[in-house]
């Protein structure tokens, strides 16, 4: 898997079913910021609108109610449209 992977509009009961709930929390304001995942990162996106850009791929939109899976090794840019609040749990698979 080497790109970014977006279930749109996922249930709050699945999230719980999942444990999401109980996830490390993570916001953060209006930006744009260069980033590498060292770790997959699985997240649930709570509030706010992001672009994110994978080096050399196309740009990803995620937004209130999805849930995000970025692969281990991207390295991306993250363009914050509105303001961002998500839960995120980090994996070595």
């Amino acid at each position: 898997m080497d790109q970014i992977l977006v279930e749109k509009n996922v249930s709050s009961m699945k999230m719980e079913v999942m444990g999401v709930f109980d996830w490390a929390t993570w916001e953060k304001e209006v930006s744009e910021f260069p980033w590498e995942y060292k770790m997959t990162e699985s997240c649930y996106i709570v509030e706010g609108e992001a672009i994110v850009t994978p080096d050399g791929g196309e740009p990803v939109t995620i937004e209130r109610g999805d849930y995000v899976i970025f692969p281990k090794g991207m390295s991306c840019t993250w363009k914050i449209i509105e303001p961002v609040e998500k839960y995120y749990n980090l994996s070595d698979s």
